[in-house]
């Protein structure tokens, strides 16, 4: 991909593709979930946007941060959150909670919109934006280097808007069940500036620099962990099983 939002240019160097323990816990308790429904279903507001899959007091706690543009995330999404969910996740073993780190141009508008839903949509969601995103991505190599530059001249939301218009976006969260006027109160200026200031905090404080990257039970995965079965060594380290 070409140049990202001046705003974010300096926090994302490492971009798309990037505390480690070596000791192995016991293995972990599997969890019954609630009646009426496994813990794949279950989603809970982690503040401020983010979203945990699965059993809230999962003893692993699996967080990503990732961009819904990358395309090491999006085969991270084809072949990892499946087995993730079914062997981890369902059996109460591990909540997944998905941080957006914008790293494109396109990433701001895509990150806002994909926060614009109820809590229980926002997984469901992600997955629609990875299934979709080569498509997506090879839009973006359609614009013209002349529109590209008037986009990139636009205020920051305007710029937003103006990619999930092109790339499609916008018409799959119509798809989703999102009007006009329900996406237009997600791309305001103060939701901008929390993603923006939690993107400097992640940066900053946890020192992630590119996507995807992972966190179990908040010590930061190798860097370049990027597959499942890198990933699943991890987890079972942790004491999945």
């Amino acid at each position: 991909m070409r140049s990202f939002l001046a705003l974010f240019a300096l926090l994302a160097l490492a971009a798309c593709g990037g505390g480690d323990s070596n000791t192995t816990q016991p293995p972990v308790a599997t969890t019954t979930a609630p009646a009426g429904k496994p813990w794949t279903d279950v989603y809970t507001s982690t503040g401020d946007g983010w979203v945990k899959q699965g059993n809230p007091d999962a003893p692993i706690k699996l967080i990503e941060y990732g961009s819904r543009s990358c395309p090491v995330c999006g085969a991270f999404a084809a072949t990892g959150t499946e087995p993730l969910r079914e062997k981890y996740i369902k059996t109460g073993q591990v909540s997944w909670e998905f941080r957006d780190f914008l790293v494109h141009a396109q990433d701001p508008g895509i990150a806002l919109l994909g926060r614009c839903v109820a809590t229980d949509a926002f997984f469901p969601v992600l997955d629609a934006m990875y299934a979709n995103q080569t498509a997506f991505n090879q839009k973006l190599t359609t614009l013209d280097e002349a529109t590209y530059q008037q986009m990139g001249r636009m205020p920051a939301l305007d710029q937003a808007k103006a990619f999930n218009d092109f790339l499609g976006y916008t018409e799959l969260m119509k798809q989703n069940g999102l009007s006009d006027q329900q996406m237009a109160q997600c791309l305001t200026q103060p939701k901008l500036d929390v993603l923006s200031a939690q993107l400097k905090e992640a940066a900053d404080t946890k020192k992630v620099s590119g996507t995807p990257t992972f966190f179990i039970n908040d010590v930061q995965a190798p860097q370049n962990t990027v597959s499942w079965e890198q990933l699943e060594v991890l987890l079972r380290r942790a004491g999945a099983h």
